[in-house]
């Protein structure tokens, strides 16, 4: 793979995650950038707003491109696309040096990005720099940041924003074009023999999930082009009801009501009498198509993350003792002799917070993996690989075995009843360690779109919210 073709230009490292409350400064390079939480706006911005594919892997092999056949001057092709643009360019626009001085600015914004994936955050070049797929899942991070980092209302997107979001989106995703998978397929010689040959395909993870979040990028941007002229505008500030709308300071799948000291947010006002019929039909037709952007968008994101594997590091920093970490009371409910409702005991549990149910479900899922390594304790084999490999040799009728079953129905039933929670210390941890470029591009492409969707449900329900309360002011 040849890293430089695919990268023509990057954006520059912003201010706070998506476009939620705070936005924090410009953020140093930092090798726990990695910590994203669930598309969370609270958390840090990660350092590195372009990631270009890993060290360029010099096979003899030709590499695919487009999804489609393998050439061997395919990789040439495109690692010159760039310099022929640039040079086109250059004698079609002689005239205009304005222009050419951008190119040159995007040129030179390219050289940077790709020096920064090489040495993997490490600017000191010493090579303690972070792995490749940490540093693609930061840029993805850090470039949404920058382009939506800032938006709080429902109006079309910047036409230099959209821009950049889709040109370097376009320069990140361009990795994926390499990532393949090799599958033996029948060709048919001169002479009418068939011999079997090896042929490389786009990876099957890939290929189904990267078009469906490409489509639904798309969508939530068409749905922000779709308010450029409305019948609601904002106020900057203002004070905001403790009953007003959904909170922007926490997880994007928390859906709260919005707090005092969150008054700089801009305000959707409406006219006297609330929004006309049309308008306010408009308005639930785009909140329900983010919804369901957001549900498949969460879908694709955990299905990634449970694809992950779980680190060693996790693994040997677990605790001993399940009963431990869930506490004697959940305990002596899994131990039960009788039959086991999850159900029965998250409504006993009484969760009020967000808080408590994540709090929670560390709890949970760290006394699963501890009881499940507690089963396959008498073999001596250690790594998690094998750990699943011999689960299913594991007798059924073992106790640490049946309460690792009841802890995982615990877990599932626990983010069916909140399915806004943040991620997981684990999934937090996987995201860390990752080392697949593939799955590091679809999990944080996804957690953005997440996020993205989240925010503009949440900003719809604000006008809807205010429209009501105009309409209720006049009967």
């Amino acid at each position: 793979m040849d890293n430089s073709s695919n990268f023509d230009e990057n954006s520059s490292v912003d201010q706070n995650d998506h476009s939620l409350t705070e936005t924090a400064g410009y953020s140093p390079i930092s090798g726990d950038s990695f910590a994203t939480r669930r598309t969370n706006s609270e958390s840090e911005v990660s350092n590195f707003s372009e990631p270009i594919d890993d060290y360029s892997c010099a096979s003899v092999e030709p590499s695919p491109s487009r999804w489609t056949g393998t050439k061997a001057g395919g990789s040439q092709a495109s690692l010159s696309r760039l310099g022929m643009k640039q040079r086109n360019q250059r004698h079609s626009l002689d005239d205009k040096p304005d222009v050419l001085d951008i190119l040159e600015s995007e040129l030179e914004m390219m050289r940077e990005r790709f020096a920064k994936l090489l040495l993997g955050e490490d600017m000191s070049g010493g090579g303690k720099g972070v792995c490749t797929a940490v540093t693609v899942s930061n840029s993805i991070t850090n470039l949404y940041a920058t382009v939506f980092g800032q938006n709080l209302k429902l109006e079309p997107l910047k036409p230099e924003k959209k821009v950049m979001w889709k040109r370097e989106m376009n320069c990140l995703l361009s990795v994926c074009e390499y990532i393949v998978e090799f599958a033996p397929t029948a060709q048919y010689l001169d002479d009418g023999t068939i011999v079997e040959m090896m042929t490389s395909r786009p990876r099957s993870d890939i290929y189904i999930n990267l078009p469906a979040l490409q489509k639904l990028d798309t969508m939530l941007i068409e749905i922000l082009d779709s308010f450029d002229d409305t019948e609601f505008w904002y106020a900057e500030q203002g004070s905001i009801s403790g009953n007003t709308t959904r909170s922007r300071g926490g997880s994007f799948r928390k859906i709260v009501q919005r707090k005092d000291e969150k008054w700089w947010l801009p305000v959707p006002c409406v006219h006297p009498g609330g929004l006309s019929s049309k308008s306010r039909k408009h308005l639930i037709e785009k909140r329900d198509c983010a919804n369901q952007i957001h549900k498949a968008s969460m879908a694709i994101n955990s299905s990634v993350l449970a694809e992950m594997d779980v680190p060693d590091t996790y693994m040997a920093n677990l605790p001993k003792s399940g009963r431990a970490i869930v506490g004697d009371i959940i305990y002596r409910c899994m131990s039960a002799s009788d039959k086991f409702s999850p159900d029965r005991l998250l409504e006993s549990l009484k969760i009020s917070s967000e808080h408590e149910a994540l709090e929670l479900a560390d709890r949970v899922e760290s006394s699963m993996y501890t009881w499940r390594r507690k089963a396959c304790l008498s073999h001596s084999k250690s790594s998690w690989n094998k750990v699943k490999e011999l689960m299913a040799e594991t007798d059924r009728i073992d106790k640490n075995y049946v309460l690792a079953e009841k802890a995982e129905s615990l877990l599932f039933c626990l983010k069916q009843r909140y399915p806004e929670l943040s991620q997981t210390s684990l999934d937090t941890c996987k995201i860390q360690y990752n080392r697949d470029v593939g799955k590091a591009i679809l999990e944080s492409y996804s957690r953005v779109l997440e996020g993205l969707a989240f925010n503009i449900v949440a900003w719809i329900e604000d006008v809807l919210y205010a429209d009501k309360s105009m309409r209720n002011q006049d009967v």
